[in-house]
């Protein structure tokens, strides 16, 4: 999959997201500007420095699921010793049992790190869940990169998304039951001026997005996700 996740596409049902894996969680309306996105997206550093922390990287053998190359970059930088793990090019998201085939491909105890960023472990996976545990070592650490919502995306993602995420999110919630600890990272996409910032929706999201900046009144872009973070339980 190109940078950006050129090839992947979009699905009716679920609204902005890809179904593959890449540095931005959504498909763009213009892909050939999906290295500009990906340098607005959370200018800050911030979700690097969240898994970075979470997930003691450095030094870390750190298996990725999907082909993100500015992530994966950063993730060296850090100090991390990364494997990426392609997604099947398929017009859906990974189910539960596709995605446990996929990482039961991989050796026992081989991991410190597994990592997952927007289209991997969503909502109940249990038979992906037991792969992971599996796979990690002693000490290692699930970490789940989902969007969170409550933002200024909201709109464009419609409501039955928006509520699905924030379900993720809640006490009840598959991911809480399940022993993630969830950790929130406030990643703005950064704009020199409003103008700047109504273009890049406009560039991502096309007219949705176009219409979307009319109500912009700062030159950033709240877009909030989660890092959904779970130990493997003790043997």
């Amino acid at each position: 999959m190109g940078r950006g996740g050129r090839r992947a596409r979009a699905t009716q049902g679920r609204g902005l997201y890809s179904v593959n894996v890449a540095d931005l969680p959504f498909v763009p309306a213009r892909p050939e500007l999906s290295d500009r996105l990906i340098g607005a997206l959370d200018a800050d550093g911030k979700i690097l420095r969240a898994l970075a922390a979470l997930g003691s990287i450095d030094g870390a053998d750190v298996v990725v699921l999907g082909e993100a190359p500015a992530r994966v970059a950063a993730l060296r930088d850090a100090g991390a010793r990364v494997t990426v793990v392609p997604l099947p090019d398929a017009p859906v998201p990974l189910g539960d049992a596709d995605l446990a085939a996929l990482l039961g491909r991989l050796p026992s105890a081989s991991a410190d790190v597994l990592l997952g960023l927007w289209s991997t472990f969503l909502g109940p996976s249990p038979a992906s869940l037991a792969e992971a545990d599996r796979i990690l070592r002693g000490a290692g650490r699930l970490l789940v990169l989902q969007d969170y919502g409550r933002d200024d995306l909201d709109g464009l993602r419609g409501e039955e998304r928006t509520a699905e995420l924030v379900g993720w999110s809640r006490r009840d919630g598959w991911y809480l039951r399940s022993g993630f600890r969830i950790h929130v990272v406030h990643a703005f996409w950064r704009a020199a001026d409003v103008a700047e910032a109504g273009e890049l929706l406009d560039a991502a999201f096309g007219p949705a997005g176009h219409d979307a900046a009319a109500g912009l009144r700062r030159a950033r872009i709240a877009h909030n996700v989660a890092v959904f973070h779970r130990l493997k339980p003790p043997a």
